[in-house]
């Protein structure tokens, strides 16, 4: 279980009240504390499997997933077809029952106005307060040209609005989760590849379904970003880390809920130029799933694999702590969330042929 820092401080001895303990040494103790809290070996996998049979799979290939609670059940979403980039690529959801997952179904697709029929890619399921499921998506030919779309649930996934499409220049959150930083601002992390990768954030009201702003890091070349993923920290401070084309991530920080943000910089762990997930716990502790691997000299990418767990208490130090797949293979593009029971769930493309799905508990 985590370590209640409180109570380990007012369960000292009376010799050692903190009365009487220096400042620092007080801070010295609460940060190895939470270092205990964060590396120890209470984290465990308390159930693995798959969201369907690979002997009935409801598309030839599949990959990006997307996890969520909403109304206390847990969604997951992915966009499956042929392979990626083939037309017929629609976005599927599955629910978890208590007897297992229910049959995948498709809830978006790529059709336009003219009948012509792109792929989707890269949903993101976001629920607002229990009011509102959001669908987030984007449809195109590729990540250069596509576009973003999103569609609203009342019923926590049991059916769905009209599908909606972002104005430009927004195209909503491009495979993380965003995070809600006010009743009505939701900061969504994103990026763009028309230009080079670069990354940025916008602002989206979930109440009007409005887009109010956006905010793009100051740059810096040497890293092409793209795909960030947002830690939250005290004083609204909140950090983000992104996928990048120079075999490690980056980094940009923030110290006003996401208004204004640091020149990206050299991030805290290897990348792979594959995307990553990670989610600030309700003790504090930041987890991310990841390939703790680089790319090779000549290559556009490392190997996905394997994935791995890490936690950290303040986002430069990361320890793994559990690995989830060895390989080889492909284990990639994960989505992570911590549900109102506290458990940690995890869902990842497996070879692009299932959606796989952990629960971590502590």
């Amino acid at each position: 279980m985590p370590i209640n820092l409180f109570n380990r401080m007012t369960s000292f001895p009376k010799r050692y009240s903190t009365k009487r303990c220096h400042p620092l040494a007080f801070l010295l103790i609460a940060a190895l504390l939470l270092a205990l809290n964060v590396t120890g070996q209470a984290w465990k996998v308390e159930s693995r499997e798959f969201i369907y049979p690979a002997d009935n799979k409801p598309t030839p290939e599949c990959h990006a997933s997307t996890v969520v609670e909403s109304g206390g059940r847990i969604l997951a979403a992915w966009f499956g077809g042929t392979y990626e980039r083939h037309p017929d690529v629609g976005i599927w959801v599955a629910e978890r029952k208590p007897d297992g997952w229910s049959a995948p179904v498709e809830v978006a697709n790529g059709v336009v106005t003219s009948g012509d029929r792109y792929p989707t890619w890269n949903p993101v399921l976001f629920n607002y307060r229990d009011q509102k499921l959001f669908l987030f998506y984007k449809v195109g030919p590729s990540p250069s040209t596509w576009w973003g779309m999103y569609r609203v649930s009342a019923d926590h996934g049991e059916t769905w609005g009209e599908a909606k499409r972002i104005p430009d220049p927004f195209v909503g959150p491009i495979k993380n989760k965003p995070v809600l930083v006010s009743r009505t601002a939701l900061l969504c992390p994103s990026s763009t590849e028309s230009d080079g990768w670069k990354a940025h954030f916008e602002i989206f009201n979930p109440v009007k379904e409005t887009w109010d702003h956006y905010f793009t890091p100051e740059l810096q070349t040497e890293y092409n970003s793209i795909q960030p993923v947002l830690l939250k920290y005290p004083g609204g401070r909140w950090q983000a880390l992104m996928r990048t084309q120079e075999g490690v991530m980056s980094e940009s920080w923030s110290k006003d809920k996401g208004k204004t943000w640091s020149r990206i910089s050299l991030g805290p762990l290897p990348n792979n130029n594959s995307g990553f997930d990670g989610v600030t716990l309700n003790d504090g502790t930041h987890l991310m799933v990841y390939n703790p691997t680089t790319r090779k000299d000549g290559d556009w990418g490392g190997p996905r694999y394997p994935l791995v767990v890490g936690v950290s208490a303040d986002g430069k130090e990361w320890t793994e702590v559990l690995t989830l797949e060895e390989g080889p293979g492909e284990f990639s593009y994960p989505a992570v969330i911590q549900s109102a029971d506290g458990k940690i769930h995890i869902t990842y493309t497996h070879n692009r042929l299932q959606v796989a799905y952990v629960i971590i508990d502590r």
